[in-house]
């Protein structure tokens, strides 16, 4: 990532790559260069619920991507499983939502955001999203997040964002979800 970063920072001096182009690229989550360790998986049995799953990597054409598989169950005050980074830091100031390049099924899915003012494990900033089944792109504007959990401001300060989770999340469901590409736009 910090040569990536380097090299990005070369083709702007030199006039190969604009600017913007810079700007989007240098949050960008493409699981590459061992994602284990910049990514982790939760479900709700940390407060007692139920819901089960997993997190892999995997390689195909080429790409390496994400892929979140379980159950989620509303058993025992439960209702989630998510993959979850603070790789990716805060956007730049001019950033204006979250990318995803996804595919899946048994959607709606969420992308959670926390904040440094998120301090209960149950506060966070939500916005759905839909799946297909072959690769698409979804952007989701930071106007389009709504608290989640009490004692929030009402509004995402998108400079203020420590983390970024992908969801499954509020219903029974098996969950099927890839993610290839994940950053700020």
């Amino acid at each position: 990532m910090v040569l990536r970063s380097i090299l990005l920072a070369l083709f702007v001096l030199a006039g190969a790559v604009t600017p913007q182009a810079a700007a989007a690229e240098m949050a960008l989550e493409t699981f590459e260069n061992d994602p284990a360790s910049r990514w982790q998986f939760f479900t709700d049995g940390v407060m007692g619920g139920v819901s089960s799953g997993e997190l892999t990597f995997e390689e195909a054409a080429g790409n390496v991507h994400a892929r979140m598989t379980g159950e989620v169950s509303t058993a025992n005050n439960g209702g989630f499983i998510q993959m979850r980074t603070d790789a990716l830091g805060a956007p730049r100031v001019e950033a204006t939502g979250v990318r995803l390049v996804m595919r899946g099924s048994n959607g709606p899915y969420y992308v959670h955001v926390r904040t440094s003012n998120t301090r209960l494990p149950w506060q966070f900033y939500q916005a759905g999203f839909n799946v297909t089944p072959a690769w698409s792109e979804v952007r989701l504007p930071f106007d389009a997040f709504k608290a989640r959990g009490g004692l929030l401001r009402a509004g995402l300060k998108p400079q203020s964002i420590a983390s970024v989770a992908i969801a499954a999340y509020g219903r029974d469901h098996g969950v099927e979800i890839e993610i290839r590409e994940i950053g700020f736009y």
